[in-house]
């Protein structure tokens, strides 16, 4: 049921059709457009993964329009929040409220949206740890609360936004409006964390295809590292243009758009040791199309809109093939050829799983759990927490996160963390460092998939989808491997036969190991199928070895749903 009673969907149809075509100008809504925003304006809570550049955006600015109130949008970057305002019809009003604008510009944003003048609101999730902002927020009554790259509440937000984790209590102390979360790349475990993580209530799930078969996908492996410099640039140079490259480090990025510009071109490096009116520079010049090759860490591209970008470059193995999807989902927005191609060395993986490492030490966990319960009987908020421990915004976010995911503290309608009695503070670290654990599992995992990618024999695209659960018939006629074995002569791109245990494990079943516990099939290629295991991540089973240890893989669920029957 709606907020105003139960939705009448032909009349809610025609309004959102009438809506996107007087206001937005847009005459024609895909059907998966359609339906979601059909399920925002009843009130619904929403999950909707669609590739980048498939107008995940509209979703909520044309029910925005029509509902009761203002929609408040969680936006990672300010340069996007600034690029989706900017997007927006005159007269739909809109404002932001980030750490850039000075107290005057924040206030006159504030009365906007308190005299009904501004319908969107968008803001990072460090704004909504603020009690200022969730009060204001909580007083004008939120028709919606968007959750954009929603798959940072997981694949990032451990360490890299830890803010992103603690946004269900920030939909509860604004009053819990309905919830769509957006994404452009979330296989169906992780559909289900986002789903876990920001509460939300029996959501309507569209997933839309995957597939980009105008991106052309390509991997080099190099011995020597001048070599693969050397080849970064040279096809940066002679691919058309504009195209992104991404680099590992702030050092390569720099290294690399020196050398593109001294052949003549314009190129630009970026990164987050930029100052921000740089990186607002840069943005801009390569969404004009002054820059022709931007050199960048993964810190650059997030909701980028631009249609027209020919090459995606990646000159390392990235952390995952999430990142990469969604990192070279932004060329062929335009629906033309492109390229996506991938240079790494098997060093990469070293540097990768450090980074897949990083967690709160124990100390800081000690610190943490230590200041929680002091308390006792008094809770401190995270403001209290930080003063009592004198650690870092993000540190003591990040080790209350941890702390609350392993079950040990929880946090209240009002903020504030409250110890489980039951838990003293070195069982509570203890409990954490565990969680911390299973986090590195998966992540290292991640990196060893982006490398199985990086050196498999078969069809990229069938490995590509078959990572995110989706089925794909090879050859897909458009990567090197296929190209490879058409030019040969050779059946090398066809699947390998499929093991006739394969059938007790379809994609998408929900399985348990017998080590490894819970987990859920995410594709099948001839003799072994890839799980995605909740604590252990991603493991690659032989069928054989299945076959012959019936007790070693048990079938919990099936795609449908339903429950195998009992033996």
């Amino acid at each position: 049921m709606g907020r105003n009673g139960p939705p009448r969907a032909d009349d809610d149809t025609a309004r959102l059709r009438a809506t996107a075509a007087d206001v937005f100008g847009w005459d024609r809504l895909h059907p998966a457009q359609l339906t979601a925003m059909e399920a925002v304006l009843a009130g619904t809570d929403t999950l909707v993964v669609m590739p980048t550049g498939s107008g995940k955006s509209a979703i909520y600015q044309v029910p925005g329009v029509l509902l009761d109130g203002p929609v408040v949008v969680v936006s990672p970057l300010l340069a996007l929040q600034r690029d989706q305002i900017a997007g927006l019809p005159a007269g739909t009003g809109a404002v932001a409220v980030n750490s850039d604008l000075t107290a005057a510009r924040t206030e006159e944003a504030w009365q906007a949206v308190e005299r009904g003048e501004a319908r969107f609101v968008y803001v990072s999730p460090e704004q909504l740890a603020k009690d200022d902002v969730l009060d204001r927020l909580a007083a004008v009554r939120p028709a919606l609360l968007v959750v954009d790259e929603a798959q940072c509440v997981t694949s990032w937000g451990h360490d890299f936004r830890p803010d992103y984790l603690r946004l269900e209590r920030a939909a509860r102390r604004i009053g819990r409006p309905p919830l769509l979360a957006l994404t452009a790349t979330a296989a169906p475990p992780v559909r289900r964390e986002i789903v876990e993580r920001l509460g939300m209530e029996r959501p309507r799930e569209l997933v839309t295809d995957f597939d980009r078969p105008n991106i052309r996908l390509e991997v080099t492996r190099h011995r020597d590292e001048d070599d693969r410099r050397r080849a970064v640039v040279e096809q940066a140079a002679a691919q058309p243009k504009p195209g992104l490259v991404y680099a590992a480090t702030r050092k390569d990025t720099e290294r690399c758009a020196e050398e593109l510009a001294a052949l003549g071109l314009s190129a630009e490096a970026y990164h987050a040791g930029l100052k921000a009116a740089e990186r607002a520079r840069i943005h801009d010049a390569f969404l004009s199309g002054e820059a022709d090759v931007v050199v960048a860490t993964s810190a650059f591209g997030m909701g980028i809109d631009k249609e027209d970008v020919r090459f995606v470059l990646h000159a390392a193995l990235p952390g995952s093939l999430d990142a990469y999807y969604q990192e070279i989902g932004r060329c062929g927005r335009d629906g033309r050829p492109a390229l996506a191609a991938l240079h790494y060395r098997p060093q990469d993986t070293g540097m990768q799983t450090y980074f897949a490492g990083r967690a709160p030490g124990h100390d800081t966990l000690a610190e943490v759990a230590d200041a929680v319960h002091e308390h006792g009987g008094d809770p401190a908020d995270l403001g209290e927490l930080r003063a009592d421990t004198g650690l870092s915004r993000n540190r003591v976010t990040t080790a209350v996160n941890l702390l609350e995911e392993a079950g040990t503290v929880t946090t209240g309608a009002d903020g504030e963390v409250v110890p489980d009695p039951g838990t003293p503070p070195d069982a509570a670290v203890a409990r954490a460092e565990e969680t911390a654990e299973a986090h590195r599992r998966t992540d290292r995992s991640r990196v060893a998939m982006a490398r199985a990618y990086a050196e498999t024999t078969g069809c990229r695209r069938r490995f590509l989808l078959g990572y995110f659960g989706e089925e794909y018939q090879a050859p897909c006629g458009d990567c090197d491997v296929c190209e490879a074995a058409e030019r040969e002569g050779t059946d090398a791109e066809e699947p390998p036969a499929s093991h006739p245990a394969a059938a007790q494990y379809p994609v998408g079943a929900q399985v348990r190991h017998e080590r490894w516990g819970e987990g859920t099939v995410l594709s099948e290629e001839g003799d072994r199928i890839t799980v995605l295991f909740d604590t252990h991540g991603y493991r690659t089973l032989s069928l054989e070895t299945l076959a012959d240890r019936d007790d070693l893989l048990e079938v919990v669920r099936h795609p449908g749903g339903e429950k195998p029957p009992a033996s």
